[in-house]
């Protein structure tokens, strides 16, 4: 297996470095990461590019994609994963703090004989404060998109093979060959199109070998929710019922 972690990053100077040295911290250190910059107007890449000369963590290379958008930043980090010799790709975005069990995790349920796979998205506690309420909704709004998810009739596809799984972008693991087999991720900004979605739905009509990981855990940020407010979140994630004016939300932005 030759596994690969790919994060799309857009002006995420004050993250990515967080997400890279979990990384480093990983139990099992058997993986190649590829950080996208997608067309970040920070210092992004400069972060990476200190954090791959100090080599203390696995080994990071830096590609770039101007196409603006989550799903094509995506989609070229894994292209190149493979391109180089990947097999198998697990992504997670630069806001997110894998759990240090995860990359050990993503290994055993390849091994296990899934091709796709996630986890659970649990709350970061260390960018703010965060109130007891706080703590428990993004489990919460989760759960209830989770739910929505399986009986919307978006979803309600005859030509699955099998029942729709929520998978986040940023805690997803899938093999080489389903990736190009399935088409992967769409190229598209996640302001039109949750492609963490439209994966699933796409890999829905080859396979019933995709699951979920109790062990497979990755802390998101809550930005997006403190930023949105609990009803704006909930909607943003209802097929972008609420579209705010500043979407790509950063902790510059926030008080």
């Amino acid at each position: 297996m030759d596994l690969w972690v790919v994060i799309p990053a857009y002006d995420e100077e004050r993250s990515i470095g967080a997400t890279l040295r979990r990384l480093a911290e990983q139990t099992d250190t058997g993986f190649t990461v590829v950080v996208v910059d997608n067309g970040s107007t920070d210092g992004t890449a400069g972060v990476v590019r200190a954090f791959a000369a100090d080599g203390a963590g696995p080994r990071v290379r830096l590609v770039t994609e101007p196409q603006k958008g989550t799903g094509a930043a995506a989609d070229t980090g894994i292209r190149h994963a493979i391109g180089a010799g990947a097999t198998h790709v697990a992504r997670t975005d630069a806001d997110c703090l894998p759990g240090p069990e995860w990359i050990a995790a993503v290994k055993r349920a390849f091994g296990e004989g899934l091709e796709m796979v996630s986890g659970p998205l649990r709350p970061r506690t260390d960018e703010f404060r965060l109130k007891l309420w706080e703590r428990r909704l993004l489990p919460a709004v989760i759960g209830i998109a989770a739910f929505f998810g399986r009986i919307r009739p978006g979803n309600q596809d005859p030509l699955a093979l099998g029942p729709y799984l929520m998978m986040p972008g940023c805690n997803v693991a899938i093999t080489a060959e389903l990736y190009d087999r399935s088409g992967g991720f769409p190229r598209t900004r996640i302001e039109d199109v949750h492609e963490d979605r439209a994966l699933v739905n796409r890999v829905r009509r080859l396979t019933t070998a995709y699951g979920l990981r109790k062990d497979m855990v990755v802390y998101g940020s809550v930005r997006r929710l403190r930023a949105y407010g609990l009803v704006g979140t909930l909607s943003w994630y209802a097929d972008h019922r609420y579209t705010p004016e500043v979407v790509d939300i950063r902790l510059g932005d926030l008080r």
